[in-house]
């Protein structure tokens, strides 16, 4: 058994956030992979950048753009087929910016069972802006 296959059976099961719906879900190609045989890990940062700015630009109530990754932890390796679910919430708010904590689980289906796997978990800050591409003030709720 190679140390790749190894790891990947030798990995917890967590489960999908229960009573929350998925900002986003991508199924992860071929296409998408890296030279070591997982996920590109810009691939999944991509994913990660929109899923937090959903929720971001429905408080807002308009255009957002990304001003910081505070952190981004890649936890478990994605694979080709696995079906990612991204789960994104405000975590606080400033005067013009907006701080979204994403949470990433895949989905991997293997031999007719499937598992639940936390991949990836990042926070990020985006800023409201006008249309002079400006910060702006948040609204108030």
């Amino acid at each position: 058994m190679s140390d790749t296959s190894q790891s990947i059976d030798n990995q917890s099961q967590d489960s999908l956030p229960e009573n929350r719906m998925p900002v986003i879900r991508v199924l992860a190609r071929p296409a998408d992979q890296n030279s070591g045989g997982s996920i590109f890990g810009g691939w999944i940062m991509s994913n990660v950048d929109i899923a937090g700015s959903i929720p971001a630009l429905r408080r807002v109530r308009g255009p957002v753009v990304t001003r910081a990754v505070d952190s981004f932890e890649f936890k478990k390796p994605v694979f080709a087929g696995d079906l990612i679910s991204c789960y994104a919430d405000i975590i606080s708010e400033g005067r013009t910016s907006i701080k979204v904590k994403v949470e990433v689980y895949a989905e991997r289906m293997k031999q007719g069972e499937t598992s639940i796997i936390k991949v990836t978990e990042a926070t990020l800050t985006y800023v409201a802006i006008d249309e002079n591409r400006r910060p702006k003030k948040i609204p108030e709720k």
